[in-house]
């Protein structure tokens, strides 16, 4: 098999913004993700690339321009609560809130783009994967969907795409933006009860054109490595078999981990890092994400894990010396133990969700198909000539001082009298 291209984003600034003191969103988690994944020599396998900022045109490809507009002029000590953002509400403003969504979703449509036109097999942006966020509000500590951005931008290419879900949390946002349409299916491995943000029953299957193209599976407590997997696989194999995606999402939220300060789940790194393993072996074009995770020290073992899961690499559970090896002690160690939790999915409750999901899957008929026009441009436009050279820069329509041509081409325009020009003393 060919050696898979990898590339991975990250931006230095992301890491410094703060929720605030009290919140469990800790933005600090992807700065000691990175510094593993450096420790570990990981980048020397991939790519690496600084994200652009998205710009609000960019966002308002799904959020409305009114709520873009918010977050741009939103400031701690100007604001009255609206779009669910503010105080008392759980999507605090914060000092440089636009900025902070501007990187995190700039990195996943970089990795969209990059997929799209084919000049990597694999895109990592650990900063994304913000699920809840709708298209006028801000939900569960995301503000902007950058994975609904991003897979708008796969669409421009791909008749079909896939996205997976394994944050302990649903994955409404996404489902939300895309539950009438079958040219997405998406798929959901959630706590499912009294529990944000409440939604992702088995029988949420989509609606009008979408129906049956959301998959979700609901669950309790205490889930484990092999329970994850019986369930995980042979939905994922049915799936691939009857959709037959041009191009997969996975989002990975570390709070389906064991010891997570909001999650419920048992899994092990081996466990959650898994389900990475079984997706890369389809090899169908993947944007790989982040998420959730709120125990941080976790988070970036979690991630680092999964990376080298990625480039298909060997790390030792040892970790190696970095900026961050306190947050490791007392034993240093990369991989968790599982916690002495009872797991009340039982085997006959796991087996109902199988059946019930399979049987939704077996009733399509077949993978879509859509007749595709000619490819939107993409959001980024590669420059090759210099400033002015239609290069959609500012200098553009710069034309050269003087009097020019004619509108025939022949001959030089005469100067009126009544005309006022640059060589006018």
């Amino acid at each position: 098999m060919t050696k898979q291209r990898i590339s991975y984003f990250y931006h230095p600034e992301i890491s410094h913004f703060y929720y605030g003191p009290s919140h469990p969103m800790k933005p600090h988690r992807l700065k000691l993700a990175h510094h593993l994944i450096l420790a570990y020599g990981l980048y020397k396998d991939m790519e690496c690339y600084r994200p652009h900022p998205a710009s609000a045109g960019e966002m308002t490809q799904f959020h409305s321009e009114e709520y873009v507009t918010f977050l741009q002029k939103a400031m701690p000590d100007n604001l009255k609560a609206r779009f669910n953002a503010g105080e008392f509400t759980d999507c605090p403003v914060f000092d440089g809130l636009f900025e902070f969504t501007q990187l995190n979703t700039g990195a996943s449509l970089d990795g969209a783009v990059q997929l799209a036109q084919n000049q990597a097999d694999i895109c990592i942006n650990w900063s994304g994967g913000l699920h809840h966020a709708k298209k006028s509000e801000a939900s569960g500590f995301c503000y902007i969907n950058d994975i609904v951005l991003a897979i708008l931008e796969l669409l421009k290419v791909h008749a079909r795409v896939l996205y997976i879900d394994i944050d302990v949390h649903h994955g409404d946002g996404v489902e939300e933006a895309f539950y009438c349409t079958d040219r997405v299916m998406t798929f959901s491995l959630h706590k499912y009860g009294d529990f944000f943000p409440g939604t992702g029953d088995s029988a949420d299957i989509g609606a009008k054109e979408g129906e049956g193209f959301s998959v979700n599976a609901p669950l309790t407590n205490g889930m484990t490595d092999e329970t994850y997997r019986e369930l995980f696989r042979p939905v994922m194999s049915k799936i691939m078999e009857v959709y037959q995606p041009g191009a997969i999402v996975l989002q990975c939220g570390a709070d389906s981990l064991g010891q997570d300060r909001l999650g419920c789940f048992n899994l092990t790194l081996k466990g959650h890092g898994d389900c990475v393993k079984f997706v890369k072996s389809f090899g169908v074009p993947t944007l790989v994400l982040g998420g959730g995770g709120y125990t941080i020290r976790n988070v970036a073992r979690c991630w680092c894990y999964e990376t080298s899961v990625l480039l298909d690499k060997e790390i030792s559970d040892d970790i190696p010396f970095n900026d961050y090896y306190e947050y490791y002690a007392p034993d240093f160690k990369l991989h968790l133990k599982p916690e002495p939790m009872e797991n009340l999915n039982t085997p006959e409750s796991l087996e109902a969700v199988r059946v019930d999901i399979l049987e939704q899957l077996q009733s399509l008929q077949g993978a879509p198909s859509v007749g595709m026009q000619q490819v939107p441009p993409q959001f980024k436009v590669q420059n090759e000539h210099a400033e002015g050279m239609n290069d959609g820069g500012a200098q553009d329509d710069v034309r050269e001082k003087g009097p020019g041509r004619t509108k025939d081409g022949q001959g030089i325009r005469k100067e009126h009298e009544s005309e006022l020009y640059d060589n006018v003393d």
